[in-house]
């Protein structure tokens, strides 16, 4: 058990620290940023990023559903409450990712300085909205899986 929820947590850490290292660096003043700049940035940070999130993600969601399983069959119902909620938060951080975030991403890979759209900045604002939703999705997620960790476990009678 200490083993999957220590692997939860390394992945849920991981994901997390994506998203809001992007937020803490970049999102904060991205309306500043010039559109090459935009270009610049954003092609390298989906050509950096590209490769391993499509793994981390569903790994990290698939390492809290090993974990409810077994709170669940150990009838740890407040840690399972938890792990819960930390699953359904990290998908709300997925969809927002797979619907949202990605059709973006690759329309930007598309552009270049001259063919950057005239409605870009809503493009780009649209995106942080949905790149805020999953990255306090992901903070969220990520405490509820750390409670699901150290509630303290149940004492056979």
């Amino acid at each position: 058990m200490r083993v999957a929820q220590f692997i939860n947590l390394y992945l849920y850490a991981l994901v997390m620290g994506v998203f809001w290292g992007t937020w803490f660096s970049l999102s904060r003043s991205i309306a500043s940023i010039t559109p090459a700049t935009f270009l610049e940035i954003g092609h390298t940070m989906i050509g950096n990023l590209g490769g391993p999130m499509p793994v981390l993600m569903p790994a990290a969601i698939l390492a809290n559903i090993v974990v409810a399983v077994m709170l669940f069959r150990r009838k740890e119902k407040g840690p399972l409450a938890f792990a819960f909620a930390a699953l359904l938060l990290m998908l709300v951080a997925l969809t927002a990712t797979l619907a949202v975030n990605v059709p973006i991403d690759r329309q930007i890979q598309r552009w270049t300085v001259a063919t950057v759209p005239v409605d870009w900045p809503a493009i780009r604002d649209r995106w942080e909205t949905y790149h805020v939703l999953r990255t306090f999705a992901s903070l969220v997620g990520f405490a509820c899986a750390c409670v699901a960790a150290v509630w303290p476990a149940r004492r056979s009678a």
